[in-house]
């Protein structure tokens, strides 16, 4: 690696050239922790030849304290994998079901348990903010590419609104395009 690239930060992503891909998970003053997707965490030379930057995250002169890098840790686990947070349902729903009826009273109407069909939700707002993720540090896309596409995940938040109610914490809601009338 090169001399100026002596301050990346925890989510860095890297390829060693014997431990294979890896991120970074704690910064020291002369090395990183890094965790390896199939040799665990090593601790490695801030200036180990054997290293090459993928994705630049965190870039600091700081040494990281273990809060941050348990924070940073989690951020970049739910951001490359599919371990979703916990996000509970509302109190009023839990145990509750949803009846879906045909026009045609003769046919038996579809129950679906809400806590199922919640965590259908929260999985689906995960992967919009994982591709959300994605297209931001995607290289190859134009910042105008960038926006657009970006824009068009916003709007499919708006359209999600309607589920709010479910979400016992507001902060945990799906927002869209405040103001916009096209949802």
């Amino acid at each position: 690696m090169e001399e100026n690239q002596l301050t990346l930060g925890v989510g860095t992503r890297l390829q060693h050239t014997q431990f294979g891909p890896g991120v970074i998970v704690g910064v020291k003053y002369a090395t990183y922790l890094i965790s390896f997707i199939h040799h665990g965490i090593k601790e490695i030379d801030k200036t180990d030849t054997h290293l090459d930057e993928i994705i630049a995250e965190n870039v600091t002169t700081e040494v990281e304290t273990v809060s941050e890098v348990e924070r940073s840790l989690l951020k970049i686990l739910r951001q490359w994998s599919d371990v979703t947070e916990i996000v509970p349902i509302g109190d009023k729903w839990i145990g509750g079901v949803m009846s879906l009826q045909t026009a045609d009273k003769s046919l038996k109407p579809k129950e679906i348990h809400i806590d199922d069909f919640f965590h259908k939700i929260v999985m689906l707002r995960d992967r919009l903010r994982v591709l959300e993720q994605n297209i931001n540090s995607h290289k190859k896309l134009t910042d105008e590419e960038k926006v657009n596409i970006q824009q068009y995940i916003t709007r499919c938040y708006g359209s999600l609104t309607t589920f709010n109610v479910l979400f016992k914490n507001k902060e945990q809601w799906f927002v869209g395009d405040k103001g916009s009338k096209a949802d």
